[in-house]
């Protein structure tokens, strides 16, 4: 494909996740990679790059969500595509079509598995004929907690020569806001779930993405409780729900390097004691996409407010022969606009630079691995360590 007009294109450049990208591209890469931003209009687009400093040389390319012929024309002219432009369910469809056409490599910030379902149905097959590698969920859902499971992995094969069977992820810190467009796609997948409720089985099963693989049952992650692993007590955390599916996809993709019985739960950390116990319930009986002050999509925090934020995540490892091992996964901002904007951008470079894979859908740890992970520590603000 190098003989495509474009190395990247930015869809949705526009909006407000994708400025973030696209002043990202800006500053890490400049014209080094030929990227252009894309959208609905091409006036919108002139003025976010004009107000975002990006390069005046940055080409514009317009395309309408609703319009298969210039979103084909579009896919066409680049290697790789990153679209911002969600509910991915209601806006995002048609676009991996035409990727998948063309032969385009595609990335995206979905958290909709009933949409990723679909996609994997529709075109799995036809991405491996094209060449398309098509990765869903490349930012804070799902590439912390994907490759924070592959990286402890790695280390459990390296120090023991075996997998670790069960992972038990506790979310330490997360300081920041959810995106609007997270809210969004929580709220069009409900309205879906009224239209279809077959949907809702695959909601509700951790291996819905597995290729058709079911584990055992899974650890629950929906109640409080005093969590023997950490001493502390635990509360639902609100993106186990996608994360989960996506890492047994991993694990399906990879081989079933994991283990076909392979246990895996996120949790939020609460604290110790009594005080632990109340915090974790007020958690449980929150919802952080609900309210007034949470952001609509097109809107998200001050730059301030971004590089104030940061997440911690920490790995639990055990094998069948009770041997633990301990990774940490973190960044530097929020986590909901700030970080995942650079998970984003460097998923597309890490596959248009790095990534030697055949055609077809995947989640970020078999698709990219080791060589996301590096670039996610060299240039985007993200940590990876063991711990013990």
């Amino acid at each position: 494909m190098n003989d495509r007009e474009f190395d990247v294109i930015v869809y949705g450049a526009s909006g407000f996740t994708g400025r973030l990208v696209a002043e990202y591209m800006q500053q890490q890469y400049g014209r080094a990679v030929n990227w252009a931003m894309a959208g609905r209009s091409a006036e919108k687009l002139a003025q976010v790059r004009d107000e975002m400093s990006i390069d005046a040389a940055t080409p514009l390319v317009t395309a309408d969500a609703d319009n298969e012929a210039e979103l084909g024309a579009m896919a066409a002219r680049t290697q790789v595509m990153i679209t911002t432009v969600g509910p991915y369910q209601l806006y995002g469809s048609a676009l991996v079509a035409a990727c998948v056409a063309a032969g385009t490599d595609y990335v995206d910030l979905s958290g909709e598995p009933g949409w990723m379902h679909e996609m994997i149905e529709a075109h799995n097959a036809a991405a491996k004929v094209s060449g398309a590698r098509i990765v869903h969920s490349c930012g804070f859902d799902s590439i912390p907690f994907d490759l924070g499971v592959y990286f402890l992995q790695q280390a459990a094969q390296e120090k023991f020569g075996a997998p670790c069977n069960q992972i038990r992820t506790r979310v330490r810190a997360m300081n920041g806001e959810f995106s609007g467009g997270t809210a969004a796609s929580m709220g069009a997948t409900m309205a879906a779930v009224s239209k279809n409720p077959d949907l809702l089985g695959i909601l509700v099963n951790p291996f819905s993405l597995a290729n058709g693989h079911e584990g055992p049952a899974q650890p629950a992650d929906n109640a409080v409780y005093e969590d023997e692993a950490t001493g502390q007590w635990v509360a639902p955390f609100i993106m186990a729900a996608i994360n989960t599916k996506n890492i047994h996809r991993s694990n399906a993709l990879l081989g079933h390097a994991y283990g076909e019985d392979f246990l895996y739960d996120e949790m939020m950390l609460c604290g110790p004691g009594d005080e632990g116990k109340a915090v974790a319930e007020f958690v449980a009986s929150s919802n952080p996409l609900a309210g007034d002050d949470v952001p609509q999509p097109g809107e998200g925090p001050s730059k301030e407010s971004r590089e104030a934020g940061n997440y911690d995540v920490l790995f639990i490892g055990t094998t069948a022969n009770g041997a633990r091992m301990e990774a940490v996964v973190g960044g530097d901002m929020d986590p909901g606009y700030g970080s995942t904007s650079k998970m984003l951008a460097e998923s597309a470079i890490c596959l248009l630079q790095d990534c030697d894979i055949d055609g077809g859908v995947y989640t970020p740890a078999p698709a990219m691995g080791d060589k996301l992970i590096a670039r996610l520590v060299d240039n985007a603000g993200l940590y990876f360590r063991m711990e013990n």
